[in-house]
């Protein structure tokens, strides 16, 4: 069968990974600092010394301490019916902190049909880290909704692009769990006919290979 050139745009696509980093400040002295409270009585002193103290504050721990290994987070089945024809091992993205992100990918092109998915761990300091990152995704991707029943938050859109008549349809979910995101990005395009998907079909893929790398990420020996 005649093997079609890709588009540009498909052969040299790759999933950027960020992570946001988020600051706390605390103001614990100088001339905006609180008012000491009235002096209590003596007695009054002596019970509160006498009662057990409140307890420290401290750092919460992270639900999740490194990324797991991206290319194992997809059953060979669920890559299968993705991507047919690609190689269920996938292909590792070169990260700069393999701890904190992580990212693996599997396209293919069998006969005319074209598919890539990419399945990308983020792992930040706190769930509240996690959060900010996640909802600055949404922002800018808008047009999309909620995904109930996934994580802490999740959320899904498609969106269809056009380039030299090749419609491409791409499907990217996004899923926060306490302080670690899981982002897929799935599409595919129709070389014969230079038609895209249907919007459910690369839905309802994206999501499903979303499930499947959080069930990873909660199963992974990395949590603490």
């Amino acid at each position: 069968m005649r093997q079609l050139p890709l588009p540009l745009a498909l052969t040299a696509r790759l999933s950027p990974v960020a992570v946001l980093a988020v600051a706390g400040w605390a103001l614990t002295s100088g001339p905006y600092a609180a008012t000491p409270a009235t002096e209590q009585p003596p007695e009054q002193r002596a019970a509160d010394e006498a009662s057990p103290s409140a307890p420290s504050s401290t750092a919460v721990p992270k639900a999740y301490a490194a990324a797991p290994a991206p290319c194992d987070s997809v059953p060979k089945a669920t890559v299968t019916s993705l991507v047919p024809g690609a190689k269920p091992a996938g292909k590792e993205i070169p990260s700069t902190d393999p701890k904190l992100r992580r990212t693996c990918s599997w396209n293919a092109l069998k006969g005319y049909d074209y598919r890539w998915l990419d399945v990308s761990y983020e792992i930040t300091d706190s769930a509240k880290a996690a959060q900010k990152a996640y909802e600055k995704r949404v922002s800018e991707k808008t047009g999309g909704g909620d995904v109930p029943g996934v994580g802490d938050s999740g959320y899904s859109v498609v969106n269809l692009a056009t380039e030299d008549k090749q419609e491409t349809r791409e499907g990217v979910v996004m899923v926060r769990a306490a302080n670690a995101l899981v982002i897929v990005t799935y599409n595919g395009s129709d070389f014969e006919t230079k038609k895209a998907p249907a919007a459910d079909e690369i839905n309802k893929g994206a999501i499903k290979a979303a499930k499947a790398a959080l069930s990873a990420l909660q199963g992974a020996t990395t949590k603490s």
